[in-house]
């Protein structure tokens, strides 16, 4: 079911040549921008009636508005599974200890005397939090976008999640149970590429936002990539991944089963597993029939991905090579089951988020490790990081400086400005001093 890539004997290549000789999905939001931009400039120009249009066109739903009243909210927590309940309230506890850390502090540093430099870190205004509703339902994504940007500090935030045929054109009632019990009471009905169009241009009934985070499908991805300017962005989330990296310490029991359970996303999530033990990858292979056997969703997620071109058993030579391997494919989610795994995993150097050991698989982070589950994928773990306190935050400078302070250091800036041809930079300078300044009396 699951294909091998042989990487032994050989010495590994360098950088793009590696990454190429990995699995990963096709995801080309390139060519998804063309079907995206019609509906975004729609939303910009109709507001409120292009997405009511686009709910009965892309949801197969009839909704005369777009806000979801107050009252649904109520009562869908009133209605909520208490054990669900409990769940979800142990995830947010755990969630806000670790975000609330994440917190920075103004800091300024004395340059010279009478000249400091403030940093300062100021929440966005407003952000728009995206939480998907396709094949699943995604209370955790609720909990994930939410809870960094209430302990960033952010004023103003709204969700927005599909609206459901099942449900009377509102989003899954769990998902609207997770807002009021994280008290956000500003939540919409809305879906894909005119959801995020209507975040970054605003209707009537909702304001635009600075900011919009949360994955979403490819269109969501290329919404954001053609907004992105307009509005900041977390990212262009793509398709799930698990990177594995064990050796034969590791049970392959669980590895089968983690390598399931992102499969179980989306036909085109990503299971990697990266091992110097034939013995393990083929136990781990013989393991994945009994455990699919046994779950739901086979047919039209688990088969299709893990038999898809994006996920494989690597065959590497050592540990240290597996690390370049899984270094170089840059996983939004990587466990390290090895011998020492701790200290394996202090090694990595690309991931959205590093699971250590046998007892710290994806799923827990997924739902209550306290981590953040909205992370990079793709590979762009080698260059950017996932949801977090920071991403809700600006850092602004704030340069106080006293006139010695200037004066001790105006000569140098007056040369950089002529070095540079830019002789009003230097003049600006001049005038606060009794040097001539071109033009002046």
């Amino acid at each position: 079911m699951i294909s091998r890539i042989d990487l032994r004997g050989d010495a590994l290549p360098e950088g793009g040549a590696l990454r190429d000789l990995l699995p990963r999905a096709e995801f080309d939001v390139e060519a998804a921008l063309e079907k995206v931009r019609p509906i975004c400039e729609d939303v910009r120009h109709r507001g409120t009636a292009a997405l009511i249009e686009y709910a009965r066109r892309f949801d197969g739903v009839e909704i005369e508005r777009v806000r979801v009243p107050a009252e649904a909210l109520r009562s869908a927590l009133d209605a909520l599974d208490p054990a669900v309940r409990a769940a979800l309230e142990e995830s947010i506890r755990r969630a806000r200890i670790v975000h609330r850390e994440q917190r920075r502090t103004d800091v300024t540093t004395k340059v010279v005397p009478g000249g400091t430099v403030t940093e300062r870190w100021v929440p966005v205004e407003r952000v728009g939090l995206y939480v998907p509703g396709g094949r699943s339902v995604y209370p955790s994504s609720v909990v994930m976008n939410v809870v960094p940007a209430q302990e960033a500090g952010v004023a103003s935030l709204a969700v927005t999640s599909p609206p459901q045929k099942d449900f009377g054109g509102l989003p899954h009632p769990t998902i609207l149970a997770t807002c009021a019990l994280l008290g956000v009471d500003e939540v919409y009905a809305a879906g894909g590429a005119q959801a995020i169009a209507m975040f970054a241009y605003g209707t009537d009934e909702c304001l635009p936002a600075n900011l919009v985070t949360g994955p979403g499908n490819i269109y969501v991805a290329a919404a954001k990539r053609l907004l992105k300017g307009r509005i900041g962005i977390d990212s262009e989330a793509g398709p799930t991944e698990i990177a594995i990296l064990a050796d034969d310490t590791a049970d392959p029991v669980h590895l089968a089963a983690d390598l399931i359970s992102q499969a179980e996303h989306d036909p085109m999530a990503a299971a990697v597993l990266v091992t110097d033990s034939v013995e393990l990858a083929e136990k781990t292979e013989k393991e994945l029939e009994p455990q699919i056997a046994a779950t739901r969703h086979v047919d039209d997620r688990i088969v299709p991905a893990l038999s898809g071109r994006q996920s494989a058993v690597v065959l590497v030579d050592g540990i240290d090579e597996g690390l370049r391997v899984v270094d170089a494919y840059g996983a939004e989610h990587l466990e390290i089951q090895t011998a020492d795994a701790a200290a394996v995993a202090a090694r990595v150097r690309n991931a959205g988020a590093v699971f250590v050991g046998p007892y710290a698989p994806v799923s827990l982070g997924d739902y209550c490790a306290g981590s953040n589950h909205v992370l990079p994928t793709g590979g762009c773990a080698c260059h950017s990081s996932g949801l977090s306190v920071q991403s809700f935050l600006r850092g602004i400078h704030v340069v106080d400086y006293t006139r010695d302070a200037l004066a001790e250091v105006a000569h140098h800036v007056v040369t950089l400005a002529e070095a540079e041809d830019l002789p009003a930079h230097g003049a600006a300078i001049k005038a606060r001093f009794d040097w001539k300044v071109p033009g002046s009396k």
